[in-house]
Order: structure tokens, then C-alpha cells, then sequence
């Protein structure tokens, strides 16, 4: 069974990428034009609780949030993107 993953507004595309790795991946924007009700973090974090899906997000509440609650999330938050920094000048 593929993993379903959310992928947060701030990340629109990250899905299509996503999806062209042959991972099942969704976008809160687009769900949103297909009349999804998305508005509020909490409903973001509720569809991806009720769906089985991991919610990627840079929002360090919903992360949190989903900490909290036991829901699989990814947090791309400063903390990640330093490590990021940090792995890629030990590279050079």
C-alpha cells in the first residue's frame, strides 16, 4: 500500500513531485478548488488523521499539532532547513 501524504499550501507542487516518485500525495490548495474544506489548520490536521495520510507542513503548530495527537507529519520548520545548511557545507 503506497503512503497518502498532505502536502500543506506553502508546498503546492511538492505533491506533483511527490506523485512522479510513485508516492499517493495530495495538496491542500488543490483539494481546496475541489471544494474540500480546508480552511483551518485544525481541519487540515483532521483530514490527514481521517485519511491515514502523513501531513508535510512548515507550520510549527500543525507539527506540533500533530505531534501531540500522534498523527505522522513531516516538519520542514528552520530547525530542518538549518540541518539542511549545516550537512550540505560539511559537503564542500
Amino acid at each position: 500500500m503506497k503512503q497518502k501524504i498532505l502536502v500543506d499550501e506553502m508546498d503546492d507542487g511538492m505533491d506533483e513531485k511527490l506523485n512522479a516518485l510513485g508516492y499517493e500525495a495530495f495538496s491542500v490548495k488543490k483539494l481546496r478548488t475541489e471544494g474540500k474544506k480546508l480552511a483551518t489548520d485544525y481541519s487540515i490536521i483532521n483530514y490527514a488523521k481521517e485519511n491515514k495520510m502523513i501531513l508535510v507542513t512548515r507550520d510549527t503548530e500543525s507539527g506540533q499539532a500533530c505531534q501531540e495527537n500522534d498523527i505522522p507529519c513531516i516538519l520542514l520548520d528552520n530547525n530542518e532547513i538549518f540541518k539542511i545548511v549545516v550537512e550540505k557545507l560539511k559537503q564542500l
